[in-house]
């Protein structure tokens, strides 16, 4: 109570020095004043005004004081008020989503309890009616009540942000089912499509509709399946210790290889030679049973290949395990894996043992294998179905590089070792043989050096 009377006195104190000091500044400037005492009379008198305006001065002081910590305290029971009124909104907000209507009607009543204090504060302004406790004390209650009405505005902010991660996790379940679900359909779309066989220009294939486009398409997969058995196969040596460096300079000696993986196309070269060998003669020379006149002779060939190309060639050996693609697998195999490949990569000679017997074994290493011989015996068949039957050819080592019967694998030998284009590069080695059906030239693939 002490400091409220003191606030009330003190102005009127104040106002009634200077009304005093403003009295006695008219009188000096007009002149006014009483008759004249004695010297020693003057001299009480100039030091009793100098007490007076000592005192004057230090109520100003005091007062100034007072007025700046009681708009101190003010401002930060506004900004208590304030940040009250922003947590109460953040309950309410909350309380919305997911939908509480305890919670909303809850956080409305504090919302409206906290803007009706806004407003009561905004009357005690205006009447100038100060708090019950000091400006100090009015102070520090402020920046307590702002800081607790900050702290509950971040937890609900944390418990928003806590509802908000359980509902990401729920929907990042939910997706993971549907992902689950959808690759179990993938899964049997792709079983369905592989028991079909896949869509491609040669499924709708005709004898009366045969053309040179059909052979670059079925050219194209065995190229493909060619390339599976390189990679399987440089893969199984690797395992084995070899050294598929040495191993390519062996296939193609005297040839430099411009990029270490290049090697790869020394293995392809070697698969191609061996198993295109006799491409041009009917069943590959390995069959001396007679054939029919040419017409008939296309149409057996191509009936071959409508036989074998929509059936696994496991499934074929053992349903015809005589037949003359059984006999070419054979003997491709047998000619193509050297017996010391085959034990330094299995560690016997089991599976040539098992083909040499007439039976085939079941190992990822020959179903590669099969596969690739099945595309180039049906590539085969599909050659002697035209007429005149597609031939194959091979470049010989020097030859300049012609695009009309060449594609090159390694551009860099266009160029010399500073950078200027080369005149005349030479073939280093046929990698994939060429082909002629009529006047149509599918080029070969040719490394050059």
């Amino acid at each position: 109570m002490d400091s409220v009377n003191r606030s009330a006195v003190t102005p009127s104190k104040s106002k009634l020095a200077r009304t005093f000091a403003k009295v006695l500044h008219i009188r000096a400037l007009t002149g006014t004043h009483k008759p004249k005492f004695s010297e020693n009379v003057k001299d009480d008198v100039v030091k009793s005004e100098l007490l007076k305006k000592s005192q004057f001065k230090s109520f100003d002081d005091e007062d100034e004081k007072l007025q700046k910590a009681a708009a101190e305290a003010f401002l930060a029971k506004l900004f208590a008020n304030v940040s009250a009124v922003k947590a109460a909104y953040a309950q309410l907000q909350f309380s919305q989503s997911p939908y509480d209507p305890d919670g909303i009607q809850s956080a409305d009543q504090l919302l409206v309890s906290e803007l009706k204090n806004l407003s009561e504060l905004k009357q005690c302004y205006v009447k100038k009616q100060f708090d019950e406790y000091s400006p100090e004390t009015t102070y520090l209650l402020a920046e307590i009540q702002e800081q607790k009405s900050v702290l509950k505005t971040y937890d609900i902010m944390g418990k928003k942000l806590d509802s908000q991660l359980k509902l990401k996790e729920s929907e990042i379940m939910f997706l993971r089912e549907k992902l689950v679900e959808a690759n179990k359909e993938n899964k049997l779309i792709e079983k369905r499509l592989n028991a079909s066989g896949p869509m491609s220009p040669l499924d709708n294939l005709h004898f009366s509709s045969l053309s040179s486009s059909h052979f670059i398409t079925f050219l194209r997969q065995t190229i493909r399946s060619i390339r599976s058995f390189v990679r399987l196969l440089s893969k199984e040596m690797i395992d084995a210790g070899w050294n598929l460096d040495a191993a390519a300079s062996s296939i193609e000696p005297d040839t430099e290889f411009l990029k270490a993986n290049d090697v790869c196309y020394a293995f392809e070269s070697f698969v191609c030679r061996e198993m295109f060998d006799g491409f041009n003669y009917p069943n590959f020379s390995i069959s001396t049973e007679p054939l029919p006149e040419q017409k008939k002779r296309q149409k057996l060939f191509f009936d071959r290949f409508m036989e074998l190309r929509s059936v696994k060639p496991a499934d074929y050996l053992a349903w015809k395990p005589k037949s003359t693609f059984a006999r070419f697998c054979r003997a491709k195999y047998l000619k193509l894996i050297h017996p010391k490949i085959e034990d330094s990569i299995f560690g016997n000679l089991h599976q040539r043992n098992i083909i040499n017997s007439g039976e085939y074994p079941e190992s990822t290493f020959f179903s590669t294998f099969s596969e690739m011989a099945k595309r180039v015996w049906l590539l085969h068949c599909l050659a002697f179905s035209f007429d005149p039957a597609a031939s194959i050819f091979q470049l010989s080592r020097g030859c300049r590089f012609s695009d009309v019967y060449m594609e090159s694998l390694n551009e860099e030998a266009f160029l010399s070792w500073d950078g200027s284009p080369e005149t005349e590069p030479r073939v280093g080695f046929t990698v994939v043989p060429g082909f002629k059906i009529g006047k149509t030239v599918i080029q070969s693939q040719v490394y050059l050096c």
